[in-house]
């Protein structure tokens, strides 16, 4: 499914409403009172209703006579849509799933990305390999920050599943997208990670060369490098975690730690009327 446009006071009722969702504030079962949502993010009963189709369309929630609007069992929701991913990973909603996603979705990345590696390199075309190498030398630009090396990367794997010239496969990419951009944005702002080049340049060589079986070989390299990565940085940040935590105070509360709730969840107990 195309990712909705997140401009305007639509999308940002859309982002709202599904980050309280994914983050449990609004909980699977729970009914929507839409009149205090309504009133809480001062928008129209109609903008709500709307926005609220957005996430009925990615199987987060539905609308039922007698129930109302509720939220739908997690079983049910879209994991693979773009849009649940990328929310999945927005700050505060994940509850310290993150690392755990991200695995999931290298175990997923294992899978495809190396079967496509030799579909690219047997079909790739002239465009394919300009497109591929354009996105490496951005990549090797160092002057261009951590946003631009994550859009490289993301531009090169774009790019590799293009040369499949397989409908299916380069929809895969916003499945793929979703997780490299937010590993991405961890590994390129930290100091910890590999240089991503040679690994990928070893993708392209093998594509180039119509190798088959170099190209898995250096694609399961490449998605060796990122676990590795991953690691690294994860353990740097457990290891400050450790270092804050032991400085803190014993009844101090955690940086960031919420107060007493004083939001409106836009949840009701089942069995209240909805006005």
């Amino acid at each position: 499914m195309t990712p909705y446009a997140r401009r305007g006071v639509h999308g940002q009722t859309v982002e709202t409403l599904a980050r309280r969702v994914l983050s449990g504030e609004i909980p699977e079962g729970a009914t929507l009172d839409l009149v205090a949502l309504q009133s809480e993010l001062d928008v129209s009963l109609t903008a709500l209703r709307e926005s609220l189709k957005v996430l009925a369309a990615k199987g987060m929630v539905d609308a039922r006579q007698k129930r109302g609007t509720f939220v739908r069992a997690r079983a049910d929701w879209n994991l693979l849509d773009a849009d649940v991913l990328r929310w999945q990973f927005a700050e505060g909603t994940t509850s310290g799933a993150d690392a755990g996603l991200l695995r999931s979705l290298g175990e997923v990345r294992g899978i495809i990305e190396p079967a496509a590696v030799r579909l690219a390199a047997r079909r790739r075309t002239d465009d394919d390999l300009d497109a591929l190498e354009a996105a490496l030398r951005a990549m090797g630009d160092k002057d261009g920050g951590a946003a631009h090396a994550v859009e490289a990367d993301l531009a090169f794997h774009r790019a590799l599943l293009a040369a499949t010239h397989n409908e299916l496969l380069e929809r895969m990419e916003m499945v793929i997208e979703s997780g490299l951009a937010h590993r991405d944005e961890i590994v390129h702002s930290s100091p910890h990670g590999e240089d991503p080049v040679p690994s990928h340049q070893a993708v392209l060589d093998a594509v180039r060369a119509a190798d088959e079986d170099g190209a898995e070989r250096a694609m399961r390299a490449l998605l060796d490098q990122a676990v590795r990565d991953l690691d690294k940085v994860h353990g740097s940040r457990r290891a400050a975690g450790s270092r804050t935590t032991g400085s803190r105070t014993k009844d101090s509360p955690a940086k960031g730690s919420p107060a007493k709730a004083s939001r409106t969840t836009g949840s009701r107990t089942e069995g209240a009327g909805e006005k």
